[in-house]
Protein backbone atom coordinates (compact mmCIF):
# COMPACT_ATOMS: atom_id res chain seq x y z
CA UNK A 1 0.00 0.00 0.00
CA UNK A 2 1.21 3.11 -0.80
CA UNK A 3 2.03 6.25 1.71
CA UNK A 4 -1.81 7.44 1.83
CA UNK A 5 -3.15 3.75 2.62
CA UNK A 6 -3.06 4.15 6.15
CA UNK A 7 -3.19 0.52 7.87
CA UNK A 8 -4.50 -0.60 11.49
CA UNK A 9 -0.87 0.56 12.58
CA UNK A 10 -1.27 3.94 11.80
CA UNK A 11 -4.78 4.93 12.86
CA UNK A 12 -5.84 4.48 8.78
CA UNK A 13 -7.78 8.02 8.19
CA UNK A 14 -9.51 10.47 9.64
CA UNK A 15 -11.89 12.76 7.79
CA UNK A 16 -12.40 15.88 9.24
CA UNK A 17 -16.01 17.13 9.07
CA UNK A 18 -19.25 15.21 8.49
CA UNK A 19 -21.27 17.42 6.29
CA UNK A 20 -21.92 15.84 2.52
CA UNK A 21 -18.46 16.63 1.30
CA UNK A 22 -16.94 14.39 4.20
CA UNK A 23 -19.24 11.97 4.03
CA UNK A 24 -18.86 11.49 0.42
CA UNK A 25 -15.26 11.47 0.83
CA UNK A 26 -15.03 9.18 3.23
CA UNK A 27 -16.82 6.50 1.38
CA UNK A 28 -14.56 7.02 -1.83
CA UNK A 29 -11.76 6.27 0.75
CA UNK A 30 -13.86 3.48 2.03
CA UNK A 31 -14.26 1.96 -1.37
CA UNK A 32 -10.86 1.80 -1.77
CA UNK A 33 -10.18 -0.83 1.24
CA UNK A 34 -9.67 2.09 3.78
CA UNK A 35 -9.91 2.04 7.24
CA UNK A 36 -11.49 5.82 7.58
CA UNK A 37 -13.17 7.65 10.66
CA UNK A 38 -15.32 10.65 10.27
CA UNK A 39 -14.92 13.31 12.94
CA UNK A 40 -18.18 15.53 13.01
CA UNK A 41 -18.77 17.97 15.12
CA UNK A 42 -22.56 18.02 14.90
CA UNK A 43 -25.11 15.05 13.91
CA UNK A 44 -25.40 14.58 9.86
CA UNK A 45 -28.92 16.58 10.38
CA UNK A 46 -27.34 19.44 11.99
CA UNK A 47 -24.55 19.90 9.95
CA UNK A 48 -24.52 23.27 6.70
CA UNK A 49 -25.03 20.79 4.02
CA UNK A 50 -28.64 19.71 6.17
CA UNK A 51 -29.88 23.34 5.09
CA UNK A 52 -28.92 23.26 1.24
CA UNK A 53 -31.83 23.62 -1.09
CA UNK A 54 -29.71 20.87 -3.33
CA UNK A 55 -30.48 21.04 -6.51
CA UNK A 56 -27.76 19.79 -8.97
CA UNK A 57 -26.38 22.88 -10.57
CA UNK A 58 -22.44 24.59 -10.77
CA UNK A 59 -23.40 27.73 -8.70
CA UNK A 60 -20.69 30.13 -7.43
CA UNK A 61 -17.83 27.73 -7.68
CA UNK A 62 -14.67 27.78 -8.42
CA UNK A 63 -11.86 27.23 -9.86
CA UNK A 64 -13.60 27.44 -13.14
CA UNK A 65 -11.59 24.81 -15.18
CA UNK A 66 -11.88 21.83 -12.52
CA UNK A 67 -15.94 22.72 -11.99
CA UNK A 68 -17.08 21.04 -14.78
CA UNK A 69 -15.45 17.58 -14.37
CA UNK A 70 -16.32 17.60 -10.97
CA UNK A 71 -19.85 18.58 -11.09
CA UNK A 72 -20.15 16.02 -14.25
CA UNK A 73 -18.70 12.98 -12.06
CA UNK A 74 -21.23 14.13 -9.17
CA UNK A 75 -24.08 14.42 -11.71
CA UNK A 76 -23.55 11.06 -13.05
CA UNK A 77 -23.64 9.09 -8.95
CA UNK A 78 -26.98 11.49 -8.42
CA UNK A 79 -28.55 9.85 -11.51
CA UNK A 80 -27.74 6.22 -10.24
CA UNK A 81 -28.81 7.02 -7.25
CA UNK A 82 -32.18 8.80 -8.07
CA UNK A 83 -33.37 5.04 -8.86
CA UNK A 84 -34.02 4.74 -5.23
CA UNK A 85 -35.33 7.84 -4.50
CA UNK A 86 -36.82 6.51 -0.62
CA UNK A 87 -33.67 5.67 0.24
CA UNK A 88 -30.94 8.03 -1.36
CA UNK A 89 -33.22 11.36 -1.12
CA UNK A 90 -32.37 11.87 -4.53
CA UNK A 91 -34.69 12.22 -7.39
CA UNK A 92 -34.83 13.65 -11.19
CA UNK A 93 -37.14 16.52 -11.43
CA UNK A 94 -37.88 19.01 -14.19
CA UNK A 95 -38.02 22.76 -14.17
CA UNK A 96 -36.48 26.06 -14.83
CA UNK A 97 -33.25 28.41 -14.60
CA UNK A 98 -34.38 31.83 -15.95
CA UNK A 99 -32.14 34.50 -16.71
CA UNK A 100 -29.77 32.11 -17.95
CA UNK A 101 -28.26 31.50 -21.31
CA UNK A 102 -27.16 28.31 -22.61
CA UNK A 103 -24.38 30.04 -24.70
CA UNK A 104 -22.83 31.63 -20.87
CA UNK A 105 -22.27 27.88 -19.75
CA UNK A 106 -18.96 26.36 -19.64
CA UNK A 107 -18.52 22.64 -21.94
CA UNK A 108 -20.01 21.00 -19.02
CA UNK A 109 -23.55 21.88 -20.18
CA UNK A 110 -22.87 19.86 -23.25
CA UNK A 111 -23.13 16.81 -21.00
CA UNK A 112 -26.41 17.20 -19.47
CA UNK A 113 -28.77 15.47 -21.23
CA UNK A 114 -32.37 17.30 -22.16
CA UNK A 115 -30.62 21.01 -21.65
CA UNK A 116 -32.61 23.32 -23.11
CA UNK A 117 -32.81 27.16 -24.50
CA UNK A 118 -36.72 28.39 -23.97
CA UNK A 119 -38.65 30.21 -26.21
CA UNK A 120 -39.59 33.76 -24.31
CA UNK A 121 -43.11 32.45 -24.32
CA UNK A 122 -42.18 29.85 -21.96
CA UNK A 123 -40.06 31.59 -19.12
CA UNK A 124 -42.22 31.77 -16.29
CA UNK A 125 -42.41 35.20 -14.45
CA UNK A 126 -40.95 38.57 -15.82
CA UNK A 127 -38.14 36.65 -17.29
CA UNK A 128 -36.84 36.93 -20.91
CA UNK A 129 -34.57 34.20 -21.01
CA UNK A 130 -34.11 30.62 -19.15
CA UNK A 131 -32.77 27.03 -19.39
CA UNK A 132 -35.06 24.39 -19.24
CA UNK A 133 -33.72 20.71 -17.13
CA UNK A 134 -34.24 17.45 -15.57
CA UNK A 135 -31.57 17.69 -12.64
CA UNK A 136 -31.10 15.89 -9.72
CA UNK A 137 -32.91 17.50 -6.66
CA UNK A 138 -31.96 15.85 -3.04
CA UNK A 139 -34.35 16.07 0.17
CA UNK A 140 -30.64 16.53 2.04
CA UNK A 141 -31.77 15.09 5.34
CA UNK A 142 -32.51 11.81 3.66
CA UNK A 143 -29.45 12.02 1.61
CA UNK A 144 -27.00 12.78 4.31
CA UNK A 145 -28.83 9.95 6.56
CA UNK A 146 -28.37 7.45 3.51
CA UNK A 147 -24.28 8.64 2.99
CA UNK A 148 -23.66 7.98 6.54
CA UNK A 149 -25.40 4.32 6.24
CA UNK A 150 -23.73 3.90 3.47
CA UNK A 151 -20.03 4.73 4.73
CA UNK A 152 -20.98 2.32 8.18
CA UNK A 153 -21.65 -0.56 5.83
CA UNK A 154 -18.06 -0.28 4.43
CA UNK A 155 -16.53 -0.38 7.61
CA UNK A 156 -16.70 3.30 8.48
CA UNK A 157 -16.98 4.99 11.94
CA UNK A 158 -18.82 7.99 12.18
CA UNK A 159 -17.84 9.67 15.55
CA UNK A 160 -19.37 12.87 16.98
CA UNK A 161 -16.11 14.65 17.75
CA UNK A 162 -15.15 18.61 18.22
CA UNK A 163 -11.93 19.56 16.74
CA UNK A 164 -9.88 22.94 17.93
CA UNK A 165 -6.73 24.55 17.39
CA UNK A 166 -5.26 24.40 14.02
CA UNK A 167 -2.39 21.93 11.76
CA UNK A 168 -5.20 19.37 12.97
CA UNK A 169 -2.82 18.33 15.42
CA UNK A 170 -5.44 15.86 17.20
CA UNK A 171 -6.14 13.71 14.50
CA UNK A 172 -2.35 13.58 13.01
CA UNK A 173 -2.05 11.80 16.80
CA UNK A 174 -4.47 9.49 15.56
CA UNK A 175 -3.70 9.15 12.06
CA UNK A 176 -1.45 8.45 9.11
CA UNK A 177 -3.72 10.61 6.77
CA UNK A 178 -6.26 13.29 7.93
CA UNK A 179 -8.56 15.02 5.31
CA UNK A 180 -9.30 18.52 6.16
CA UNK A 181 -13.82 18.34 4.83
CA UNK A 182 -14.08 20.60 8.05
CA UNK A 183 -15.87 23.64 5.48
CA UNK A 184 -16.10 26.57 7.28
CA UNK A 185 -14.31 25.48 10.31
CA UNK A 186 -11.10 25.34 7.97
CA UNK A 187 -11.07 29.30 8.55
CA UNK A 188 -9.75 28.21 12.08
CA UNK A 189 -8.00 24.88 11.60
CA UNK A 190 -6.48 25.36 8.84
CA UNK A 191 -6.09 28.20 9.04
CA UNK A 192 -7.11 29.89 6.32
CA UNK A 193 -8.04 33.89 5.69
CA UNK A 194 -9.71 33.03 2.50
CA UNK A 195 -12.67 31.65 3.57
CA UNK A 196 -15.63 33.99 4.56
CA UNK A 197 -19.45 32.90 5.11
CA UNK A 198 -21.93 33.47 2.50
CA UNK A 199 -24.96 33.63 4.44
CA UNK A 200 -28.38 32.10 3.24
CA UNK A 201 -32.12 32.03 3.79
CA UNK A 202 -34.83 29.85 3.55
CA UNK A 203 -38.56 29.77 4.29
CA UNK A 204 -40.34 26.43 4.34
CA UNK A 205 -43.78 26.01 3.23
CA UNK A 206 -46.58 23.95 2.94
CA UNK A 207 -46.36 22.91 -0.91
CA UNK A 208 -49.23 24.26 -2.81
CA UNK A 209 -49.24 22.15 -5.64
CA UNK A 210 -45.87 22.91 -6.87
CA UNK A 211 -44.01 19.51 -8.35
CA UNK A 212 -41.36 21.49 -10.58
CA UNK A 213 -38.41 23.88 -9.35
CA UNK A 214 -37.60 27.44 -10.85
CA UNK A 215 -34.57 29.55 -10.10
CA UNK A 216 -33.42 33.21 -10.92
CA UNK A 217 -30.18 35.44 -10.20
CA UNK A 218 -32.76 38.36 -10.10
CA UNK A 219 -29.80 40.33 -10.85
CA UNK A 220 -28.76 41.84 -7.14
CA UNK A 221 -25.69 40.03 -5.64
CA UNK A 222 -27.22 38.90 -2.77
CA UNK A 223 -30.78 37.74 -3.37
CA UNK A 224 -32.38 34.85 -5.89
CA UNK A 225 -35.41 33.53 -6.33
CA UNK A 226 -36.13 29.62 -6.21
CA UNK A 227 -38.13 27.20 -4.88
CA UNK A 228 -37.78 23.83 -4.78
CA UNK A 229 -40.42 20.73 -3.75
CA UNK A 230 -39.45 18.50 -1.68
CA UNK A 231 -41.20 15.83 0.07
CA UNK A 232 -43.54 17.15 2.56
CA UNK A 233 -42.20 20.77 2.12
CA UNK A 234 -41.69 23.54 -0.60
CA UNK A 235 -38.60 24.86 0.03
CA UNK A 236 -38.06 28.63 -1.09
CA UNK A 237 -35.22 31.06 -1.20
CA UNK A 238 -33.05 32.78 -0.92
CA UNK A 239 -30.11 34.86 0.02
CA UNK A 240 -26.35 35.16 -0.74
CA UNK A 241 -24.79 37.45 1.50
CA UNK A 242 -21.29 37.73 2.01
CA UNK A 243 -19.85 37.71 5.40
CA UNK A 244 -23.00 38.03 6.75
CA UNK A 245 -22.71 34.74 10.22
CA UNK A 246 -26.35 35.77 11.57
CA UNK A 247 -27.70 31.94 12.31
CA UNK A 248 -31.28 33.44 13.18
CA UNK A 249 -33.48 34.05 10.35
CA UNK A 250 -34.90 37.68 9.30
CA UNK A 251 -38.34 38.30 9.30
CA UNK A 252 -38.19 40.88 6.84
CA UNK A 253 -35.97 38.06 4.42
CA UNK A 254 -38.23 35.72 4.50
CA UNK A 255 -41.39 37.84 3.74
CA UNK A 256 -39.09 39.22 0.69
CA UNK A 257 -38.51 35.42 -0.59
CA UNK A 258 -42.31 34.71 -0.40
CA UNK A 259 -43.07 37.32 -2.04
CA UNK A 260 -40.57 36.45 -4.97
CA UNK A 261 -41.46 33.72 -5.26
CA UNK A 262 -45.55 34.31 -5.56
CA UNK A 263 -44.74 36.65 -8.72
CA UNK A 264 -43.40 32.98 -9.81
CA UNK A 265 -46.06 30.90 -8.33
CA UNK A 266 -49.04 33.26 -6.97
CA UNK A 267 -50.03 29.85 -4.71
CA UNK A 268 -47.34 30.35 -2.65
CA UNK A 269 -48.52 33.94 -0.79
CA UNK A 270 -50.97 31.81 0.59
CA UNK A 271 -48.86 28.86 1.83
CA UNK A 272 -48.26 27.93 5.43
CA UNK A 273 -45.43 28.38 6.83
CA UNK A 274 -43.75 25.29 8.01
CA UNK A 275 -40.65 26.80 9.11
CA UNK A 276 -37.43 28.74 8.78
CA UNK A 277 -33.40 27.79 7.69
CA UNK A 278 -30.03 29.99 7.66
CA UNK A 279 -26.68 28.24 6.13
CA UNK A 280 -23.07 29.90 6.16
CA UNK A 281 -21.80 28.38 2.76
CA UNK A 282 -18.27 28.30 2.92
CA UNK A 283 -17.14 30.61 0.14
CA UNK A 284 -13.22 30.62 -0.60
CA UNK A 285 -11.43 33.41 -2.57
CA UNK A 286 -9.59 31.41 -5.52
CA UNK A 287 -12.07 28.81 -5.40
CA UNK A 288 -12.27 25.54 -3.62
CA UNK A 289 -9.19 23.53 -2.44
CA UNK A 290 -7.85 20.50 -2.93
CA UNK A 291 -4.22 20.08 -2.25
CA UNK A 292 -1.80 17.68 0.25
CA UNK A 293 0.55 18.89 3.09
CA UNK A 294 2.58 16.98 4.56
CA UNK A 295 2.12 16.98 8.66
CA UNK A 296 4.39 16.78 11.43
CA UNK A 297 6.05 13.26 11.90
CA UNK A 298 5.71 12.91 7.99
CA UNK A 299 1.76 12.03 8.00
CA UNK A 300 -0.47 13.37 4.95
CA UNK A 301 -2.93 16.25 5.66
CA UNK A 302 -5.49 16.10 2.55
CA UNK A 303 -7.59 19.57 1.96
CA UNK A 304 -11.12 18.99 0.41
CA UNK A 305 -12.82 22.46 1.63
CA UNK A 306 -14.14 25.86 -0.27
CA UNK A 307 -17.07 24.69 -2.25
CA UNK A 308 -19.38 27.75 -1.06
CA UNK A 309 -23.05 27.30 -3.03
CA UNK A 310 -21.96 23.95 -4.70
CA UNK A 311 -21.19 21.52 -1.80
CA UNK A 312 -23.64 18.71 -3.39
CA UNK A 313 -22.82 19.63 -7.00
CA UNK A 314 -19.44 18.56 -6.78
CA UNK A 315 -19.23 16.63 -3.53
CA UNK A 316 -18.39 13.23 -5.54
CA UNK A 317 -16.10 14.59 -8.22
CA UNK A 318 -14.22 16.09 -5.11
CA UNK A 319 -14.29 13.32 -3.30
CA UNK A 320 -12.83 11.20 -5.95
CA UNK A 321 -9.81 13.81 -6.28
CA UNK A 322 -9.39 13.73 -2.69
CA UNK A 323 -9.09 9.69 -2.80
CA UNK A 324 -6.65 10.22 -5.04
CA UNK A 325 -4.12 12.54 -3.18
CA UNK A 326 -4.78 10.20 -0.53
CA UNK A 327 -3.85 7.16 -2.43
CA UNK A 328 -1.52 8.29 -4.71
CA UNK A 329 -3.53 7.81 -7.87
Amino acid sequence: MNRGGGGAGDGGVVVVGGGVVGLTTAIRLAERGLRVRVWSRDAVTETTSAVAGALWWPYRIEPEAEVGAWSLASLRRYEELAADPATTGVRLVAGVHADTVLDGLGDWAKEVEGLRQLPPEEVPGPYAVGLAARLPLVDMPVHLAWLRARFEELGGSFERRVVTGTGFAEAAAEARVVVDCAGLAARELVPDARLRPVRGQLVLVENPGVDTWFTAADGAADETTYFFPQPGRLILGGTAREDDESPEPDPATAAAIVARCARIRPEIAEARILGHRVGLRPARTGGVRIETEELPGGGLLVHNYGHGGAGVTVAWGCAGRAAELVCGG
